[in-house]
């Protein structure tokens, strides 16, 4: 009989289901980051990786998605728990950066114990039947190269299970009135009036249920003065995306991001204030640029409604729905699904397609086009990873048309050099998107040679002199999160090491 990947296994009461879903993305980093691997005459086993710091010896079963992590240890390799991995993640990170770090640890038996209690509450919730939601909720493992991707903020599961995309929440929003001497907006923030009605001298601003908990006592002083009121609940629901703090309200076809005073992956989640003020200019440039591109769709970014006493806690932005930009009788799905677990998103268009070759092909020339497009001859740098790009598809299940979201990660030249524009571009398009769909590709297709069209769409774009030097360049820009993580740099501040590119394996001539 086949053996079972634990990742795809059904939650158990001993963990084993959310110990494979945690370990594989920080072993991602382990490896990636502070190991090499070794020849298996060396180490006695195929899969075994050499950390180079302490020199010790480590091998995982699989490699897009690493389980069952094992040490050698006096000669015996012995398998590691969840808990035990974390400490030898710790350990080799003091020897190779010399530096201590409590709190990553913590947030990676937080992710380890926000997945179990994910797992628990998807087994006794019914799963939505809308195939875009479900996509967006579908992100059990999340990151795949992040050492605690699923990280809570280290608060009980009852705090945040309510409001948590991937136990299929849907909630409705707390409706305040501020008054209107002390309201801050720029932009398109109309839509917000359409959620409920605010009294004489206010005006309507909603809030997520779960960041009013988190800054509740800081407001209190202006809920006693009246600056603040309190007006009840939407009446419809609204459901997470898989960003957690965006939300989709169905009713008016609108996205709504929120603050959340609570780390995720490497940032605390606000409405930064410094991001606030430049976000009209960065969204009108990127919606420029879109508007002369063929096919591709930008949701814009309309604009964003505060308080000017509390202006980063209670910020809410308004984001550009989908019906005015999807391909006519096309579905939507969030990319970052397609490499999930099949368990976790049933249906996968990437996984039930007939033809993947033909998909792949019809995947590269909607998302790569317009993300080169608008960097060339726009300078607009986006952050195309894949929690920002959505892909529409025909009802066969075939890819037409890339939607691209988040003016808050987008950059503009020359606010940063084109280099380091270009460096940023091609690990969110190229190695956070187009080689995660490409594992999950050829793990669910064996025998997919997938390089050779991504080569053939790069030639396509020979007006852009990096794409061509893309092809050929030994190395491609690899995030370090762990590291990241680890030293306490800023979260924007993203740091690369050198990854094979396997492109260039290929020679000129394919």
């Amino acid at each position: 009989m086949e053996r079972m990947d634990p990742v795809d296994a059904n939650p158990t009461r001993d963990g084993t289901a959310a110990d494979a879903h945690a370990a594989a993305p920080l072993l991602n980093c382990l490896l990636r980051e502070a190991g090499e691997l070794v020849e298996p005459g060396a180490a006695g086993a195929a899969g075994a990786h050499r950390l180079r710091a302490s020199g010790r010896l480590l091998r995982v079963r699989g490699t897009r998605r690493p389980t069952e992590p094992e040490l050698l240890t006096n000669g015996t390799w012995q398998r590691l728990t969840h808990t035990e991995l974390v400490k030898l993640t710790a350990e080799e990170l003091r020897l190779l950066t010399g530096l201590p770090n409590s709190e990553l640890p913590a947030e990676m038996l937080d992710s380890r114990e926000a997945v179990a209690a994910v797992l628990t509450a998807r087994a006794h919730a019914t799963a939505p039947e809308d195939p875009y939601r479900l996509s967006e909720q579908s992100l059990i493992t999340g990151h795949p190269y992040h050492p605690a991707p699923k990280a809570r903020g280290g608060g009980p599961p009852a705090a945040w299970l309510p409001y948590a995309p991937e136990a299929y929440a849907a909630f409705p929003l707390i409706l305040l009135g501020v008054r209107e001497d002390a309201v801050v907006e720029e932009g398109d923030t109309a839509a917000l009036d359409t959620l409920g009605t605010a009294p004489p001298g206010y005006r309507l601003l909603p809030a997520h249920p779960w960041q009013l908990d988190l800054v509740g006592r800081e407001l209190a002083e202006a809920f006693a003065d009246g600056r603040l009121v309190r007006l009840g609940r939407t009446e419809g629901e609204v459901w997470p995306t898989a960003a957690i703090r965006t939300v989709y309200t169905p009713e008016a076809d609108l996205f709504l991001k929120f603050s959340l005073d609570v780390r995720i992956t490497n940032d605390i989640r606000r409405l930064w204030r410094h991001d606030l003020l430049k976000l009209r200019r960065t969204d009108t440039a990127v919606t420029a640029a879109f508007a002369e591109l063929p096919g591709a769709a930008w949701l814009g970014d309309r604009g964003y409604r505060t308080a000017d006493f509390a202006f980063e806690e209670l910020a809410v932005l308004t984001r550009d729905g989908l019906a005015d930009h999807l391909a006519p009788g096309t579905t939507p799905f969030l990319a970052a699904a397609l490499t999930e677990d099949t368990a976790a998103f049933p249906g996968n268009p990437l996984v039930r397609t007939a033809e993947p070759e033909a998909w792949w092909e019809a995947y590269l020339r909607a998302v790569v086009p317009p993300a080169l497009g608008v960097f060339h001859h726009h300078g607009v740098v986006l952050e195309a990873h894949l929690q920002n790009t959505l892909v529409a598809c025909d009802p066969a299940g075939t890819p037409v048309q890339a939607l691209y979201r988040d003016a808050e990660g987008v950059k503009l030249l020359p606010d940063v050099t084109r280099a380091a524009g270009w460096e940023r571009l091609v690990y969110c398009l190229l190695v956070n998107n187009l080689m995660e769909i490409a594992a999950a590709l050829a793990e669910h297709h064996p025998g997919v040679d997938h390089w050779p069209a991504v080569r053939r769409e790069l030639k396509r774009h020979r007006d852009i002199p990096e794409a061509e030097e893309l092809l050929n360049s030994p190395t491609l820009p690899g995030k370090t999160n762990l590291l990241l993580r680890w030293t306490a740099a800023d979260g924007a501040d993203a740091r690369y090491l050198p990854l094979p590119n396997p492109l260039s394996e290929y020679g000129t001539s394919q």
